[in-house]
């Protein structure tokens, strides 16, 4: 008996320690281009982020982040923006939803008139990052 009880607390336990979430996120890298970091903050902040505020309201996306990192030689990006998704079915619509919030916007927000490809180059991005709990 004192096996099966054992047995029980450690099926119950790995069960809730290893199972994954339904979130999907997307991390894309951000290089910003001959210091024009201030315009590049302000396109975030003013663009980027005004769209995911707008996107958590509607419900197309669960969350959001914009996050400032020093570089170095291994990883020359100084903007991580993070999207994370309720889940797959969410995720797949994501470029439907954008595009709709995109035309309502109208005009992009820039500072000093520089256009997004002056200030700033997305080195890379991840895709499909899967959240465990």
């Amino acid at each position: 008996m004192k096996h099966f009880f054992l047995f029980i607390a450690l099926t119950i336990s790995s069960i809730s320690f290893a199972q994954i979430d339904d979130r999907i996120t997307t991390i894309e890298f951000v290089e910003v281009l001959d210091n024009n970091k201030e315009e590049a903050l302000f396109y975030f902040q003013n663009n980027w982020k005004v769209l995911r505020d707008k996107a958590v309201k509607r419900n197309y996306i669960h969350s959001y982040q914009l996050l400032e990192t020093p570089t170095s030689d291994e990883a020359p990006f100084q903007i991580m923006l993070i999207t994370t998704y309720q889940n797959k079915a969410q995720h797949e619509l994501r470029e439907d939803n954008f595009q709709e919030l995109v035309k309502e916007s109208g005009e992009l927000k820039l500072l000093n008139n520089k256009k997004p490809g002056e200030f700033r180059r997305s080195l890379f991005s991840k895709n499909m990052v899967r959240h465990w709990n």
